[in-house]
């Protein structure tokens, strides 16, 4: 009798696993397609670590159909992006643009709301924040130059006619989170020079010690730094929701387009809900 080979072994327990995975979608799919529930996947996480809680979603996967996703407390963080004088500030790199500041203050009230809710239980809170070194060694030439084109002679790294300091440049007033959505202590906030925050932060590791699988993602600009970080916690397998109230962009064609980019392909980045919502769901928990 022909012996099976090392490598004809590995060949059939990678296709063993292949086909253990595959059917786990397959029983994930048809669970929604019975129930209209993305069930919290706990064979591939283990038992809840907290209460399990579900938030309704839009378009999933048509425009028009709605369905729940299932999260746990205990491995979800509420994400909140660069909430910053600089982009909703008088006086901040927004500003200094000349843009309607409303449209990106839009956004802190809703965030607020969901700060409180959270912070009650023990869904994790992580903030980020936009900025570069002071002597801009990590601000790229070109973003620079955009910068300074799009400020009327003002860019990052220079302060403007009636500004408090540097724009996009840490240590300053205008570069911190606004007080409103200050972070509390032990709330981790990830310092980028950069639109996407994977990259070139500890964000990864920060998640990873705190055994996210769930990202709840708001802030600002939506259709930049949250659309950017929502792509790459997507692509690193985190399930990633935008609560769409809870963003704000300079422009509100920008801002509506974003938000339909993720409900496209039966959520292709995530999926999209509010903080209302999202606040009663939380507040709820499963039955």
């Amino acid at each position: 009798m022909k012996q099976s080979t090392s490598g004809e072994s590995k060949e059939f327990a990678e296709k063993d696993a292949r086909d253990n995975y595959l059917k786990r979608v397959q029983e994930t799919y048809e669970k929604y397609e019975e129930t209209g529930v993305i069930e919290f996947p706990e064979w591939l996480y283990g038992a809840p670590k907290g209460d399990l809680f579900r938030v309704p979603v839009e378009d999933c996967p048509d425009f028009g159909e709605t369905a729940m996703v299932e999260f746990d407390s205990g491995r979800t963080a509420f994400l909140s992006i660069d909430m910053q004088r600089d982009f909703c500030g008088e006086n901040g790199y927004v500003d200094a643009m000349g843009y309607d500041l409303s449209r990106t203050q839009r956004a802190v009230q809703p965030i607020s709301n969901v700060l409180e809710a959270v912070r009650r239980t023990d869904i994790d809170v992580v903030h980020t924040r936009e900025g570069h070194k002071q002597d801009l060694s990590d601000a790229p030439f070109n973003k620079l130059l955009r910068s300074k084109m799009a400020g009327d002679g003002d860019g990052i790294g220079e302060t403007p006619a009636g500004g408090v300091g540097p724009l996009l440049t840490r240590e300053h007033e205008n570069w911190d989170i606004i007080d409103e959505l200050a972070p509390e202590p032990g709330e981790p906030v990830i310092d980028k020079p950069t639109k996407g925050a994977f990259a070139n932060t500890n964000i990864g590791l920060v998640l990873e010690r705190l055994g996210t699988t769930h990202l709840v993602i708001a802030g600002i600009t939506t259709d930049v730094c949250v659309h950017t970080i929502m792509r790459e916690a997507n692509d690193r397998g985190y399930w990633c929701l935008l609560l769409k109230d809870a963003t704000g962009a300079t422009d509100d064609g920008n801002r509506e387009a974003a938000i339909k980019q993720i409900k496209m392909q039966g959520g292709v980045f995530g999926w999209v809900s509010d903080s209302e919502r999202f606040i009663e769901a939380v507040e709820s928990g499963v039955a």
